[in-house]
């Protein structure tokens, strides 16, 4: 029997600068040890991120036992390495016209499933 797994997707803009997405890119290709650690501590099972233009969409599967987005926010701000790489990833990013302020990744709305 396969565990339970709670899927989300989530959309961020990048600041539209080609040599700062650059670097995004290349800071994703080897993300810190500390917060691969941190993600999968917080039930973080595995995670895509895509791009087209300047738009971002995150694919994150989590196991719904372990993860909360509360407690994965808690968490975050209490790492260390976590608040210095979510402030250097800010360099980069920036919010969607949808997003609330205060907000990064915001959750996508499905619209359609083909199974």
């Amino acid at each position: 029997m396969n565990a339970p797994v709670t899927r989300y997707a989530l959309a961020l803009d990048l600041v539209d600068n080609e040599t700062l997405i650059a670097e995004y890119i290349r800071a994703h290709e080897s993300i810190w040890p500390e917060v691969r650690e941190h993600l999968f501590s917080q039930g973080v099972l595995a995670m895509e991120i895509y791009r087209l233009g300047t738009r971002m969409f995150m694919v994150m599967d989590v196991d719904p036992e372990v993860y909360s987005e509360s407690t994965m926010a808690r968490a975050s701000m209490e790492n260390e390495a976590v608040v210095r790489w979510e402030a250097l990833m800010w360099t980069y990013q920036s919010p969607t016209p949808w997003t609330p302020s205060g907000q990064k990744w915001v959750p996508m709305q499905k619209v359609f499933e083909l199974r």
